[in-house]
Formats: C-alpha cells, structure tokens, sequence
C-alpha cells in the first residue's frame, strides 16, 4: 500500500510503497514516463501530488508503465470530474488495459462521467461514447488529413508553412474524433512537405504583404450598396455563432509541443461550474483597448462585436484599458475613448484597468517561477531576437528558481537597471509557433503609469496580462481580430500553467476600409508630423474625426452591422459603403438648405433695386405643402447669386446650366422663377467674368430644363451669410496604402479644400455644433467646432448621390 509521510519537518515528501519503502516523488512521477518538467511542476502543487499518487496506486503501477499510459493518468489526476470520483476505478482500469488509449478518448470519457455524477451507467454506452474497440488505421488518417488539406490548398499554398496547423488538425478531428493526435500532426507534417517542399530559411520569415496586390475580395461601389439593403440571417442576428457559456468544457485548442507532448486547453467540470456561480451563467465579454491614441472605426467593430454580443444574450460587459506600457499612454486618450464609447451608445457594466492587477499579475508570476515555468532572463533584445530565430534556449533559462525569485524582487524594488532584465516565460523555444518562444512577462521600465501612478518600475507585457486578466473578471467570450488567432496556444498556456478559468476564445475578420489606414502607429505619424490636423481630422478614419466630419454614431453601427463579424479576412471593405449608410440616415433626418460655394453675381434687371420677395423653400421634399413648419424662408432681390460652374459661354445639348440667351430655374423654392441671361460683364482683363445679368419671368410662363440652387441676400444691397466651407476627399489615392513601401507618398494632395468666401441662405446663421444639413446639389454638411459667432464653419460629410463635380446637371 503506498503512503503519504515526512520525514522531518522541512524534509522533502515521500511515498512508501507495500513493501516499506520509501519513494521521493519526483521519481514515482518520472517512473510512470512523465517529463521532468511535468513532474516538477506536479510536485508544486500539493493537490496534483496527492491526486496522481492516489491515480497511481489505484493502478496498480508503482514499478512504472509506458509513457502514453503515465500521460492518460496524469490527465486523469489533474482534470477527472469532481462529481464522479466513484468511476475513477473504473477508468483506470480502462486506460491500463489500453482500451482507452488517447487523449480524445479520455476527453470523452471526462464529458461522459461529467454528464453522468454519481450515478450507475451501462458500460456499452460509455465504451461507445469514448470510441472503445474503435481502430483508426494510418491509412484512415492519411485519407482524412488529404481531404482536409484539399480544402484548405488555397491557404497553404498562401501562407505555407505559416498556415495553422492546429486549426488542420482540428479539423481532421472533427472526421476522426478517435485517430491519435500526434499520428495526426506527423501525416499533415509530412504530407506539407510534399505539397510545399522542404522547410527553407524563407519560410520562417514573416512574410510580408506583397507590393499594390489587390485584395482577394473588395466590396462592390455604393451602386451596389443597395444591393445590401435587404438583410442576411447573419445581419438580423450575427451573435448566433456563439455558445453558451455552460458549454465551456469543450476543448479550445491544442498546445503542440516540439517534444511530442500536446496540452488540450478546456475548463474542468469544477473550475466551470465555479466560474458560473461567480457570473450566474450570465455571458461577460470585453472591450479592451489600449489608452495610446485615439480610437478608429476598427474599435467601433470591436464595440459591436464585445458590448452588442453582451447586450444581445443579457448579459454585460466590461470597458478594460489594457494599460501595460507606460510610456506609450496618457490621460487624454483614456477620457477620450470613455467618451467615444458612450457615444457609440454603449454603456460598459463596469470600468477596470489592467493595472488594477497588477499585484495579482505580479503574484502570479512568482508562482509561475516556483512551478519552473518562468526565469528571469539577461538578455538584451537583439540577442532575443537572435536566439529566437535560431531556437535557441536562453543562457539563462535553467537558472535556479530561488535565483530568479530574488532577481524578480530586486526588478520590483528598482534594483536592476532598465534593459537589464526581463522575466519570460518557460514555454517552447523549439515550437513551429512563434509566440511560444518563452515570451516575455515583466520587463523593467521607469515611468509613471497614468492610472497607476509611481507605485511600480516593472510592468507586465500584453501577451502576459490580457488573458490572465480575461480570467479573473470570469470573461465567458474573449473576442479579438484574426491576427491574434496565433497567439491562442499561448494564451491558453499561461491559463493552464496557472489553474486559471479559460475563456471561450474566437476571432473575427478586422476591418479594412480602402484608400485609408487604421494602423495606430501609422495615424500616430500622421498626427505627430502634422500631415493631418490631428486625431480628429475628418479625414481620417478615427471615429473622432468620423465625428467631427458629421457622422453619426448610428450610421457607424449600422455599417458595422451590415459588414458582419465573420472570420473571412481577405476582404476589403470601399469607403463608398460606409458613405452609402451615412447617406441613408441623413437623407431621413438632415434639413434641406441652399449654399453656393463658388459665387458668381446675377443681377435681375426687370427686378426693382429695392424689391424683396420672401419665398418658402422646403426643407423635406415630402413634407405637405399645409405644414408651415416645413418651409424656411428664403429672400429674392434683384441681386442673386449662382455657382460659377454653372454659367457658360456655350450652350450645348447635354448642358443643362445658365448661357447668354438661355433660360434656368431658380429652384429649391415654393414659388420658383425662370430667369434668362441678357447680357455678361467682364473684368478689366477682358476675360474674368464678374456680373451676368438676366430677366426672370415673374408669370413662369417660360418651362427651362436647367435646375439651379440660388442665394440672395437678406434684403437689397446687402451681400449674403458669408460661412467657411471644408470639402473632403479620401485620404490616399490607392485603395490599399498600408501595402506601400512609400505610403506616406501615396496621401492625397487635393484631400481637402478650404472655401472661405462661400454664401448661405440667411435660415443657416443660427446653425449650431451638431447640426447637419443637405445642402442642395452640393451634399450633407455638418457645423465644425471652429465656428464662432462671426463665421460658421461647415464640413462636407459625404456627397449626394450624384456628384457636385457634375456641374449644372439636370
């Protein structure tokens, strides 16, 4: 019988076996084929301990068993369902026997006994649900892993050996639930060997995008947006993809180690049902930004997606500031991106920081260097960079555990210099994934922290905080873009490293809009270099700017919706869909109003210098012609005011503008008159024209073609509302300039036009910041926040349909 003593206090646990003698555990452990890391790491955790030595005794394998038995039992020790320990025997017994013999069948045999507690079971129901007697032939694999491959040929052959290899592999589970995992990846590894040849240096450089490619998929122009008028079933309800979260038992994904050895991250039945005593089974998600600029339209997906995923399933979500680098954050973008959140119209269930982690963080990461699974490090970055690329372990990486404990406290106390140290992570330096090269956990930075204050000179990385965070504020959903998709294996190491809850991870496409950028470094050179006028240039894609620009924050979400939070990431999205859902909302709520940009004078020599009519222009084309509060009015002398482009010397056909001896309306009013151009007067140079004089027809008996919007004065001799007018265009002339060596080159120099003569009709002196128009044939405006009350300033949102640039169109 074994037994479970000390043999003086301080002295190291051991086991006593039936005949009396004494075992230390770290040898009981490497006896039955665990590694050494394993085994250490069991032997920190009293619970572990005691479990897998109980698990073994029950075996009946003190002398030891192969390895892929020893790794069943310690699955068995670490994850068997508290609510059926009474079946542990049995299980054993069918692992011993070889009858359950991988992974997946003993994930089954978990759920099984999971769903099954305390109670009986018939044995052929439990053989069948975890595939007993069930033989996957090599062959079975091979045929499996060919036609998985075949699907996903356009991909490997797109990314090679950078394409996932854990999501092949799930998906060929998915056909063979009960092939061997390892068998699996060693068939999908061989078989990319002969479809792509042999691994090359090439091959582990991240590849870069290649030069003016075009996107495999781009959005159809505005004409077609109608086309997106009518709603898909993932529009009307694009949370549907996601599980609840008591389904959360489920395997995540699998950790492939370069040792063979292959992590299954998933909750066990008592973590789960912790997690949802603490949550009340309700869905938590979050949105987490980084406070170190400001927010752009990819956040306003991100909003969507984390707080309209919360409000959809009653549930709540957090607004985190994954604040972990001091020196990159300021005050201003945290109040900044609460009060574009609100204007989102989201309303977080609560406010936190990372930072308000950090003595969590920092425990945590001491248990991590007592269970072996992190060291402090004396690297520099380059020679990080160096070892990483080689695969090779840190010089420092075996270092003694007391040893990195001490070094740690120093780090913490202000001890070490800056750049002298890190604390990584113990992961895989060998690893075909990247981002399990021994990450770094704590580097040393001395800087206020914005929230924090002075209280720390060592600040957690990202890729160490955010999913430890995710976990203690019991996130049910961590939802992110496709490029954190490899950095999974990861982030559920360092929640299975530390017994944490893990939540449902899943990734959705990013949002690429053309002839812009969204990168937060590139908007930063934007601003810091003054090629824009700051964070809230309208041109920009920030979300202030969209703002600022005039548009609202329905028509954003709106946009979001209709654009869906799939997983395809080969599509770019044109600017002219946005424009069209800015334009749908605008045409419903923006008053109509007439400004001319470019004056030119028209004196109406049948008109009396002194006369002024007062005409009822509409400010809703459907409005009744009963309802006064419709109309605006609008003044008529005999001094009015065109658009220059729309005045020519000669006249064709397919011109529908003011010529001399033709005739145009002056529209946009209730009682609108026909005037004809008599005569043209020009400037000392002979050419210029400043004045054209015109007849109306105050019987309208004449019925012109040509359409005009107008201005007059508010009363005789006095000149119009003269306001500041700023038109847009996009940005940067390719669709794609992130893919651009020069981006910088590709900006376009006509992307904004200051027009700061032109003239309004008198009803618009009284505009204020937040109001929008539609100025007639010239597009949906917006008060910008530099107007005062001696100049209005308007900012062109979005064109009408039809283009001012075609001038005098019918």
């Amino acid at each position: 019988m074994l037994g479970v003593s000390r043999l003086c206090p301080g002295a190291a646990l051991v086991v006593r076996d039936d005949d009396g003698r004494d075992m230390l555990p770290l040898d009981l452990f490497l006896s039955i084929g665990l590694d050494k890391r394993t085994a250490e790491n069991a032997l920190v955790n009293p619970k572990v301990t005691s479990n897998l030595t109980a698990v073994i005794k029950e075996a009946g394998i003190v002398d030891g068993c192969s390895k892929a038995v020893g790794n069943l039992l310690y699955m068995v020790a670490t994850k068997f369902p508290g609510n059926a320990l009474k079946h542990r025997p049995t299980l054993i017994e069918y692992i011993v026997s070889l009858k359950i013999k991988s992974p997946a069948q003993l994930d089954a045999a978990f759920l099984f006994l999971t769903n099954v507690g305390t109670e009986s079971f018939d044995l052929k129901d439990f053989e069948e649900a975890c595939g007993v007697g069930v033989e996957v032939s090599l062959e079975d694999v091979q045929a499996s892993v060919t036609r998985v491959l075949e699907e996903n040929m356009d991909a490997i052959l797109d990314q090679r050996y950078h394409i996932n290899i854990g999501n092949l592999c799930g998906q060929v589970r998915k056909k063979q639930p009960w092939a061997d995992a390892k068998i699996v990846k060693e068939v999908i590894d061989e078989k990319l060997r002969g479809i792509l040849g042999e691994r090359t240096a090439d091959d582990d450089i991240k590849p870069l995008k290649k030069k003016k490619e075009k996107p495999t998929k781009v959005e159809d122009s505005s004409a077609n947006a109608n086309a997106c008028t009518v709603p898909s079933e993932e529009e009307l309800n694009p949370f549907s993809i996601f599980p609840q979260p008591e389904e959360n038992l489920k395997v995540h994904t699998e950790i492939f180690f370069s040792n063979g050895d292959i992590w299954r991250a998933h909750n066990e039945k008592e973590m789960l049902v912790k997690h949802l005593k603490e949550t009340g089974g309700k869905f938590f998600t979050r949105f987490p930004p980084e406070p170190n600029g400001y927010l752009h339209i990819g956040h306003a997906k991100a909003m969507f997606v984390n707080f309209g995923l919360a409000k959809e399933r009653n549930g709540s979500c957090y607004l985190r500031f994954d604040d972990t680098n001091p020196e990159a954050e300021k005050k201003e973008y945290i109040d900044h991106i609460q009060e574009i959140v609100q204007w989102l119209g989201w309303e977080p269930f609560k406010i936190t920081y990372s930072s308000d982690y950090f003595q969590e963080l920092y425990d945590l990461a001491v248990l991590l260097i007592q269970k072996g699974l992190a060291y402090v490090d004396h690297q520099t970055p380059e020679e990080i960079k160096e070892y990483r690329e080689k695969k090779m372990n840190s010089p420092w990486r075996d270092r003694p555990i007391a040893e990195s404990l001490k070094l740690l406290d120093d780090m913490r106390r202000g001890l070490v210099e800056e750049g002298k140290a890190t604390l990584r992570l113990k992961q895989d330096m060998q690893s075909d994934n990247k981002n399990m090269y021994d990450l770094i956990a704590y580097r040393i930075k001395f800087a206020p922290h914005p929230h924090a204050g002075d209280k720390w000179c060592i600040y957690p990385s990202y890729d160490y905080t955010h999913c430890i965070v995710d976990s203690l504020e019991n996130i049910t959903h961590s939802l992110c873009t496709l490029e954190f998709e490899i950095r999974r294996p990861s982030y559920y190491w360092l929640l299975m490293a530390l017994d944490l809850y893990q939540p449902y991870v899943w990734e959705y496409s990013r949002l690429n809009i053309s002839n812009t950028v969204m990168s937060k470094r590139k908007l930063n050179r934007l601003v810091t270099e003054k090629r824009v006028d700051g964070w809230d240039d309208p041109r920009l894609m920030t979300l202030a700017g969209l703002r600022r620009r005039g548009v609202s924050s329905t028509s954003i979400n709106a946009f979001i919706r209709g654009i869906g939070i799939t997983r395809s990431d080969n599509s770019m999205i044109r600017y002219d869909r946005l424009e069209y859902h800015i334009r749908e909302e605008l045409n419903r709520t923006a008053p109509r109003m007439m400004v001319v940009l470019h004056p030119l004078k028209v004196v109406i020599t049948n008109l009396d210098c002194e006369s002024q009519l007062n005409l009822d222009a509409k400010m809703w084309p459907d409005a009744p012609s009963e309802d006064p509060s419709s109309f605006y009015k609008v003044p008529f002398t005999n001094v009015v005011y065109i658009e220059r482009t729309d005045f020519r010397l000669k006249d064709s056909k397919d011109y529908y503008g003011l010529a001399p001896g033709k005739s145009v309306l002056l529209r946009h009013v209730k009682y609108a008159f026909p005037i004809r151009c008599t005569e043209v007067i020009y400037g000392n140079d002979s050419e210029t024209i400043v004045e054209v004089r015109a007849e109306y027809d105050p019987e309208k008996k004449t019925k012109p073609k040509g359409v005009l919007h107008w201005v007059s004065g508010p009363s005789p001799g006095v000149e119009p509302l003269k306001v500041e007018v700023r038109l847009f265009d996009k940005l940067f002339l390719s669709e794609n300039p992130a893919e651009l060596e020069n981006w910088l080159a590709d900006m376009n120099p006509n992307s904004k036009e200051v027009i700061s003569g032109a003239y309004a009709v008198p009803s618009l002196a009284k505009a204020v910041m937040g109001d929008k128009f539609q100025f007639e044939r010239l597009g949906y405006f917006a008060v910008d926040p530099d107007s005062t009350t001696d100049k209005l300033v308007f900012n062109r949102t979005v064109t009408l349909r039809d283009s001012y640039s075609k001038a005098g169109s019918k």
